[in-house]
């Protein structure tokens, strides 16, 4: 390496961002999601389509991630106490539809779809929740009677002509929790994922102080506001275990958890919004956070590594604010997000996600360009391992044949069927797999037991075997191999 090019390396990792070596370009296991925002109708959906429509603009959207290799969708599925999914609790949401009959808004639920379409796709799909507020004065308004300001004004405080849930009012946590249990239970998510968990910006002015007086029992106001935090976060916690042990419970945070220079007094999770994810994590009542590092100061990957720390071997993954690359937002240089994207893969973080799709997709500066270099292979989420670490039994009876159409079709038993099961297909010229190596991965996140590929252009023929993965993320040894050659195939 040349004496400039050491120097350029020493220079970037004193700001915190260090460019990934080669053989970190492509892990095997990494968490790739994006945020899908509903909200503003910002990503998805177009209010003015039919509901038909609507759902194939959903369906493109999701081959558009597919095919960039993302693995992870957060879908926005309460966005001001209104709701895109079925609920006896709370009002459908008025950004599904122009047409607010009963009729248009109920044709079809946006989640079970949603579910059903990344589940196809080999993506998995979390319920994202925003946690406390309702919206603004109109908001509510417009919501009318079904609204929860309406139903239950006594949970309800207005700060800044914004209503709020209480979060020290028990009887509020209580309604968030049927919420979220409704989720859970009558949805086949893969994780239910929480923003805005914690107290408003400015929270040393919000008019909790009746709550404070009845429950407060003698700590400090600050004390008392995140133990209400916290203690929400352990009901859910265990509340969706019981359900469903294997649904992963995640949130993103404020970036930013402690001041690492008490002399600045920087805007900070734990003092501003009485947000202690790091305890979360170190209690073993939080599987993953996506902490919204959007920002591009030199001590980004300062605060990645503090989360890391804090983290007790849950998933960290840094949410990237890909929407201040628009000259409307920030106008930053692409540059500021990917050697964001080259500090997480040489740390200890889990993966990274992307607020929000719309700018992954459009390209924004090139994007999307310059992740089909990062994500230029399909990779595994990695394991659970602190709720199961058992891995399942391998697939049985590999078959691989000619399609009559042409393609190359795969086809296996399973040793143990199981809800929720998925397969990856791993592909080599040997008979010896490596599953750590990202380039012999065919595809991932497969449920059935077959696949449908093109038919490989190769003379000397290639060996395919398959693993199967349990809602945990733990993975199977390899099936025994299969050999395909083109000239010897099967056709059927």
């Amino acid at each position: 390496m040349k004496p400039l090019q050491i120097l350029s390396l020493l220079l970037i990792f004193m700001c915190g961002l260090v460019s990934a070596p080669l053989t970190a370009q492509n892990p095997d296991t990494e968490v790739r999601a994006a945020w899908l925002t509903t909200n503003w109708n910002l990503d998805w959906p177009s209010p003015s389509l039919s509901p038909e429509n609507q759902q194939k603009q959903l369906s493109k959207i999701l081959d558009q991630l597919q095919e960039a290799n993302f693995n992870t969708i957060l879908f926005q599925v309460r966005i001001r106490g209104d709701v895109f999914f079925q609920s006896k609790i709370e009002p459908w949401s008025p950004y599904i539809s122009k047409d607010k009959t009963i009729g248009a808004i109920t044709a079809y639920d946006p989640l079970a779809y949603a579910i059903q379409e990344c589940h196809r796709r080999g993506l998995e799909c979390h319920a994202w929740i925003v946690t406390f507020p309702l919206g603004s004065k109109k908001q509510v308004k417009d919501q009318g009677r079904s609204s929860v300001v309406s139903r239950y004004p006594q949970l309800c405080k207005l700060y800044k002509d914004e209503w709020y849930l209480d979060p020290g009012n028990p009887e509020a946590r209580k309604h968030i929790l049927k919420v979220v249990d409704e989720i859970v239970t009558n949805y086949d998510v893969d994780g239910v994922h929480f923003d805005y968990i914690r107290y408003p910006e400015a929270a040393g002015k919000f008019p909790d102080s009746d709550t404070f007086s009845k429950y407060g029992r003698g700590k400090s106001l600050q004390e008392w506001r995140r133990e209400n935090i916290n203690a929400l976060v352990s009901d859910i916690y265990d509340q969706t275990k019981e359900k469903k042990p294997w649904v992963q419970v995640s949130c993103s945070p404020i970036g930013r958890y402690k001041d690492l220079d008490p002399m600045k007094g920087t805007w900070t999770a734990y003092s501003s919004v009485h947000q202690d994810a790091g305890k979360w994590m170190m209690d073993g009542k939080m599987d993953a956070i996506y902490p919204m590092m959007y920002y591009n100061e030199a001590k980004f990957g300062t605060y990645v590594d503090e989360w890391v720390k804090t983290s007790n071997g849950r998933f960290v993954v840094p949410g990237l604010g890909v929407y201040r690359l628009m000259s409307t937002e920030g106008n930053w240089p692409l540059k500021d997000i990917t050697q964001q994207v080259d500090f997480i893969r040489t740390s200890q973080a889990a993966g990274a996600a992307y607020y929000r799709v719309g700018n992954v997709l459009s390209n924004t500066k090139g994007l999307k360009d310059a992740l089909t270099h990062y994500y230029t292979y399909p990779a595994k989420l990695p394991s659970m391992k602190w709720l199961d670490d058992t891995a399942p039994l391998s697939p049985l009876n590999m078959q691989v044949y000619r399609a009559a159409d042409g393609t190359t079709t795969l086809e296996w038993e399973s040793s143990n069927p199981s809800e929720g099961q998925v397969y990856t297909v791993y592909e080599s010229s040997t008979e010896d797999f490596d599953i750590r190596n990202v380039k012999s991965i065919v595809a991932t996140g497969i449920r059935g037991n077959k696949i449908q590929l093109q038919t490989p252009d190769i003379e000397e023929g290639i060996y395919y075997s398959v693993t199967a993965s349990d809602r945990f993320h733990n993975e199977s040894v390899p099936c025994f191999p299969v050999y395909y050659v083109l000239s010897h195939s099967l056709e059927k």
